[in-house]
């Protein structure tokens, strides 16, 4: 804590974060040899369009050779050190000029690191989909393994996807060849029937790991092996790797489809609401059927009483009266709108409401 107050005077420094706003500057420090040294996630965020995360995993939880799969270039990248993998995700945005807060942002991602221990792969996906968006790859560059889940993401990958700008429409399309994500639902009497076959010399190695390991490596280890040996859904057969090009054009494609199907509902929707205006409108003009000359005479005491409000009431009226003479139920109508324009002609602020319904 020492070290980091050493950077900064003015930031929140617990034993277990370090927060900072800067109007005048930026972070000082090396971002990467802090996350080696005390820290599991980093969020960088700038209102000139920036977003910057960062994730720190055991490379026993997270084999760098996974992760140069889908990493690599300017805006998903990893490195590798002290035994320990950091991921980097970079969004750049300058056009968006949209004035954004930084609090709460962490804390709706930070479950992603405990997903990728958990050998959830989703996350690096997204760091590549990122990158393809980017226009860093080539257009014939072929997608690495898709995992399962891509079309069920956790509240917390939702959050990093809009963090990061990653286009909708682009992941709808890459989740079409992922699998349904396995049931992560831990039972305790199906766990205690799998560790029960574990042989007694592998559950004396995994206690005593559990004991002297400070961090919760072992544990994630456990249930990525417990996950792997449950999960029914081994692959017969091997999902057949997109290009870059085949999943733009696929999403334009779809892109397309999903307007064309959107301006229908918005044209069903605006029809269902006409109908209703209208049956609504007849069911008004009915009601007023044989209440004319009530009518005309709250136009002239609202007339009369010269105030804005009442001249609103009025028109409002003359509007109703006008659409009861034009259906047919009314009569007159234009003899004594002409009438009542001669009448109230020194009116002005009336004549031109008039004007504006079209009396």
């Amino acid at each position: 804590m020492s070290e980091l107050r050493s950077y900064s005077t003015r930031a929140r420094i617990t034993p277990t974060s370090f927060i900072n706003h800067y109007e005048w500057g930026s972070f000082k420090g090396d971002a990467d040899l802090w996350m080696e040294k005390y820290f599991d996630i980093f969020l960088y965020l700038a209102n000139w369009g920036t977003h910057v995360l960062k994730l720190s995993l055991p490379s026993r939880l997270l084999d760098p050779a996974m992760a140069k799969k889908y990493f690599g270039g300017d805006r998903a990248f990893f490195r590798e050190k002290a035994d320990t993998v950091t991921l980097s995700f970079v969004s750049d945005d300058e056009e968006s000029g949209e004035w954004e807060e930084g609090e709460g942002q962490l804390s709706s991602m930070i479950s992603v690191r405990a997903e990728l221990a958990r050998g959830d792969l989703r996350a690096l996906y997204l760091g590549w989909r990122l990158r393809a968006q980017a226009r860093e790859l080539d257009d014939e560059d072929n997608e690495p393994p898709v995992p399962p889940g891509l079309g069920q993401l956790s509240a917390s990958l939702e959050s990093l996807a809009s963090y990061l700008r990653i286009d909708s429409d682009l992941l709808h399309v890459a989740a079409e060849t992922s699998r349904p994500l396995g049931d992560t639902h831990l039972d305790r009497n199906e766990v205690r029937a799998w560790v029960g076959k574990l042989v007694a010399k592998e559950k004396d190695a995994l206690i005593v790991d559990l004991m002297v390991h400070t961090d919760h490596a072992p544990v994630m280890e456990l249930m990525r092996r417990f996950f792997k040996e449950r999960s029914s859904e081994a692959t017969t057969g091997t999902v057949p790797r997109r290009t870059v090009n085949q999943l733009i054009r696929e999403a334009e494609t779809y892109v397309k489809r999903r307007e064309h199907i959107e301006a229908q509902m918005r044209a069903e929707a605006k029809a269902r609401h006409e109908r209703e205006a209208a049956i609504a409108s007849e069911k008004h003009l009915l009601s007023l059927v044989g209440h004319e000359q009530e009518l005309w005479a709250k136009v002239d005491a609202l007339i009369t009483a010269t105030q804005p409000k009442s001249y609103e009431e009025a028109v409002k009226i003359l509007v109703d009266l006008r659409d009861l003479d034009a259906s047919g139920k009314g009569g007159g109508f234009k003899l004594r709108i002409k009438t009542l324009r001669q009448a109230h002609a020194r009116k002005p602020s009336f004549i031109d409401r008039l004007g504006k319904a079209g009396l």
